[in-house]
């Protein structure tokens, strides 16, 4: 993939990125998606008034550093979102990043994500979580989808009667929005009415929203084809 001109800073914070999202193996969430994060919220900033560029492309670039400590944790307690926003801290200091940045930047890196009790607040917060949001539908998102699928041993294909008695037995603590205990269990078709349907409520961005209609469509006639096809239809 392409990377995109950088300043010197933010060029030292990709090349952290990258040794950082290698430790990952996982060619779903790995440097090149950070970087088509990265080109989105460049593009959904272009649509914003007021964005702080230098904390929105810093957060982009470090906000999933901390995924090989989640991966690598078996008890699901650690979030890639905390972990990611304290190792930022320590990655930004020695650049000269002002205290107020460094801070800005870890509000955006802890809200980023579905499964945590951080709301984006800022518009640099919302532009990241919409823009790494999208990475889950479209095109992109059924390449990515399937690459999780191989990888934890999860079904092609596999639909649920009843989407909340499936979070009660296979989402931590019973919620919608828990982490997913056994994978091998989980399909995206379970993922979609888990969340991907849900993506439009949301999105922050006007751009985003438009965007993800777009994608979200594609994706849902995607899974509708596959239907077919499953059941010998077509």
């Amino acid at each position: 993939m392409k990377t995109p001109t950088l300043s010197s800073t933010t060029q030292k914070l990709l090349d952290i990125a990258e040794l950082e999202m290698a430790k990952v193996q996982d060619s779903g969430h790995d440097i090149d998606h950070v970087l088509r994060v990265y080109n989105l919220a460049l593009k959904i900033a272009q649509t914003e008034k007021e964005v702080d560029l230098e904390v929105l492309e810093s957060a982009v670039i470090l906000h999933d550093i901390g995924k090989a400590k989640e991966d690598q944790d078996s008890s699901g307690k650690v979030d890639h979102a905390v972990v990611g926003a304290e190792m930022a801290k320590e990655i930004l200091e020695p650049l000269g990043f002002s205290f107020e940045k460094i801070r800005h930047v870890q509000d955006c890196i802890l809200s980023h994500r579905y499964r945590n009790d951080y709301k984006p607040q800022t518009i640099e917060a919302k532009i990241l979580h919409d823009a790494d949001k999208l990475e889950t539908v479209g095109a992109i998102g059924l390449a990515r989808s399937f690459v999780w699928v191989g990888r934890h041993n999860a079904k092609i294909y596999k639909k649920v009667l009843d989407i909340n008695e499936y979070a009660k037995s296979n989402l931590s603590d019973g919620k919608i929005n828990g982490r997913i205990m056994d994978k091998s269990k989980h399909s995206i078709h379970i993922n979609y009415e888990l969340k991907d349907k849900f993506l439009l409520e949301k999105l922050y961005t006007k751009k985003a929203k438009k965007i993800g209609k777009e994608r979200l469509k594609y994706y849902e006639k995607y899974l509708a084809r596959l239907d077919r096809e499953v059941l010998g239809e077509i």
